[in-house]
């Protein structure tokens, strides 16, 4: 017969010596349920085309209420309870805004949309840029774990990994999608489109938890065009604007504006676009 007393204490005994570290006590099932509330308000005029200003209240409502659980088990003060709770849901104009630019970038930019509530309800790219929106507004109120519980959400469901910490611009659009990552530091201009199998990450992290709080990750420019299955990589690599980089192109230094990169016979080669020439 199995001794599981036994194993029991050897496990009891190995958790103790785990290295401390911050616990973290948020009910999952209230975060989705939280996201899916905010999804909806954000989306609403094209997942239930007979809305009403009601509706809206209600989730607005529901949102708050659960945004101020979620800060209770976080351990936050009634005060900063407040505070964040009344933060995050001004913001929302804003990133129903933002998500709307993104919302238009997409049926402009794509021949295959047939129509706004296509993308909603449809694109994975509109869906982790949705939730990205949602999650950057919390991390930067210093919910860095509720945050991260969100992208994760979107990763898990379309394969799309962008760290809430990244500062993405106006107009941002991601096509396809699969296997794009976006670093924590990274920064993207407007009018950026992304295509599946995209790296915007740190060039080396042997250096670990030193490099907390520096810029790992590039800063891409307004009007850039990044093709698939492209890497670039370090913090201190910029993309100037209005360049196209090309498929499968590595890219670890940075790359004037108005310049096309890739993939030769020989190797990367970067040239400058001529005045008629656009993506």
């Amino acid at each position: 017969m199995k001794n599981y007393h036994e194993l029991a204490d050897r496990l009891v005994e190995s958790f103790s010596k785990d290295q401390e570290t911050e616990r973290n006590d948020v009910d999952l099932c209230l975060v989705y349920s939280f996201l899916s509330d905010v999804r909806k308000i954000l989306t609403l005029n094209y997942i239930n085309p007979f809305y009403s200003k009601n509706n809206l209240e209600e989730y607005l409502e529901k949102a708050d209420n659960k945004l101020r659980l979620i800060f209770a088990q976080s351990g936050l003060s009634s005060e900063d309870i407040d505070a964040k709770a009344e933060f995050f849901m001004s913001q929302l104009p804003e990133a129903r805004r933002l998500v709307y630019t993104s919302m238009e970038a997409i049926l402009n930019g794509d021949p295959a949309s047939t129509s706004i509530q296509e993308i909603v309800t449809c694109y994975p790219g509109f869906s982790a840029i949705l939730n990205y929106r949602i999650a950057n507004i919390l991390y930067h109120l210093g919910l860095i774990y509720i945050s991260r519980i969100i992208s994760e959400e979107a990763h898990r469901s379309t394969g799309i990994d962008i760290n809430p910490g990244a500062t993405i611009g106006e107009y941002f659009f991601i096509d396809h999608g699969t296997g794009i990552v976006i670093g924590e530091t990274c920064i993207i201009g407007n009018n950026v489109k992304l295509y599946q199998g995209v790296t915007l990450g740190a060039r080396s992290l042997s250096k670990g938890r030193l490099l907390v709080g520096m810029k790992r990750h590039p800063t891409i420019g307004n009007n850039v065009t990044i093709y698939s299955s492209a890497s670039i990589l370090g913090g201190d690599t910029g993309i100037g604007d209005n360049t196209t980089i090309g498929g499968n192109v590595y890219v670890t230094s940075s790359v004037k504006e108005n310049s096309i990169v890739f993939l030769g016979n020989t190797g990367i080669k970067i040239i400058d676009k001529v005045e008629n020439y656009k993506k």
